[in-house]
């Protein structure tokens, strides 16, 4: 179980507010690290794995056009994705995954390619920034490690964002250590 998983259920039950997850290359993996924390009923509603690029359209929202000129791994594809999924499953927060875990690059971007997105509430009783965040990764390793970097990047950035944390630099950092940019 995921201590960062753990603490965003914590924030969330604290706040009375719920989370909705939408996954591509994570694969579902975001919706499992939740739900193996002891009461995540009490927060999380559900979540999409739209893997196949139409589904993203069809089930979340994300622009046609857009999927049909960029491709799924976008920043602004991210953000719908997250906006997307938090209206569908009626939740207070959105957030969701869209990369490349490899073997091969897609839609031009290179393997360890990732964006995650967290869309919340907006309002002056929000205690976070609100609105959507977007933030662009580049990992390495392999399939299951990029797959599982992303996975705990988009719950840190949904703790930050919980606990009002302004904590951008921390990530850049992170990432240029992990060979990213």
């Amino acid at each position: 179980m995921s201590s960062t998983a753990a603490d965003v259920l914590r924030l969330l039950m604290v706040r009375g507010e719920t989370v909705a997850v939408a996954e591509s290359l994570t694969g579902g993996l975001v919706a499992s690290a939740l739900t193996a924390v002891p009461g995540a009923s009490n927060a999380f509603r559900g979540s999409v794995t739209a893997y196949a690029t139409p589904l993203k359209h069809e089930l979340l929202g994300v622009d046609a056009a857009l999927l049909e000129e960029r491709g799924a791994v976008d920043p602004q594809v991210a953000a719908q994705m997250a906006a997307g999924v938090r209206e569908a499953l009626g939740a207070d927060w959105g957030i969701a995954t869209t990369g490349v875990a490899g073997p091969d690059p897609q839609d031009g971007r290179p393997v360890g390619t990732v964006f995650i997105a967290v869309e919340g509430p907006r309002g002056p009783h929000s205690v976070s920034a609100g609105g959507g965040k977007v933030e662009s990764l580049r990992l390495n390793g392999d399939r299951a490690e990029i797959r599982m970097e992303s996975v705990q990047s988009v719950l840190a950035l949904l703790r930050r964002e919980l606990s009002g944390e302004q904590a951008g630099n921390e990530r850049a950092q992170d990432t240029e250590q992990n060979g990213g940019f």
